[in-house]
């Protein structure tokens, strides 16, 4: 299949490495412009030059912190001087700190708001005017599978990447006339850093060996093993493409079946 998505241009956020780099690969792999950013730039030049040693798309890259009250300027910048224009926006924004929800104190919860839901929803109203004039758009948000079932000792991501499940829903529906979709894909169990790290706290918090806390979570995953990155890239891939179009205000499960809702 043709995603369509030769020459489109992508920024996508928290993308040195992990999911959002993977789909940044995804993209490019299609032929997309793609604009990495991150925390890291030492990691983002070398993922950058990787990608454009493959010959398929093309990647620039920019340092930047979703913590930094100048993000979306920066951001903004960038997709001007660097892109020269925007079809693809991918939110991604890493995991707040692992916890319970009776440890969430008030300076915690509002200093990730705002670099996980604000800046997000900031950043979007300011490049959707430039998908609305052209007539086409993608707006992929990445979440967790806590917005539907809650997961335990991740209370931060639960609350706050359940705001963005309305926001998204309500903007597919604001947008849609105008060529542009508003999606959500949901990771479960795809095995990157961050996971290791969850692992690790979780492992730590019950006072268990890692691989024993690792194998209890593959056997409660019917696929039997933790997804790959570049599984979950490839779903993404397809929201964010040509052949999507009509496919706008969903969320979409990349977890090996893991979740027991309908």
């Amino acid at each position: 299949m043709d995603l369509g998505l030769a020459g489109k241009r992508a920024l996508v956020l928290a993308s040195s490495r992990g999911l959002g780099l993977g789909i940044a690969r995804a993209l490019a792999d299609e032929g997309a412009h793609v604009l990495l950013c991150g925390r890291s730039g030492d990691k983002l030049k070398a993922n950058a030059e990787a990608i454009n040693a493959a010959g398929k798309g093309k990647a620039d890259w920019v340092e930047a912190d979703l913590a930094d009250a100048h993000f979306v300027d920066a951001m903004l910048k960038a997709v001007h001087e660097k892109l020269g224009g925007i079809d693809i926006l991918v939110n991604n924004t890493g995991g707040p700190t692992p916890g319970m929800a009776e440890e969430m104190d008030a300076e915690k919860l509002y200093n990730f708001f705002q670099s996980m839901v604000v800046r997000v929803i900031t950043l979007t109203n300011a490049l959707l005017p430039l998908m609305k004039t052209q007539g086409f758009g993608r707006v992929l948000t990445v979440a967790s599978s806590g917005v539907f079932e809650p997961i335990p000792n991740l209370a931060l991501s639960n609350t706050l990447r359940g705001a963005l499940v309305g926001w998204s829903k309500t903007l597919s529906a604001e947008v849609a006339s105008y060529g542009v979709t508003s999606n959500m894909i949901l990771p479960g169990r795809i095995h990157t850093d961050r996971i290791d790290e969850l692992d690790g706290a979780n492992a730590k918090r019950q006072g268990k060996p890692i691989e024993e806390i690792r194998a209890a979570s593959v056997k409660s995953i019917p696929a039997g093993r933790l997804g790959k990155v570049e599984e979950f890239a490839a779903a993404a891939a397809f929201l964010c493409s040509v052949p999507a179009s009509y496919v706008t205000g969903t969320m979409l499960r990349v977890d090996g079946g893991a979740s027991k809702s309908i």
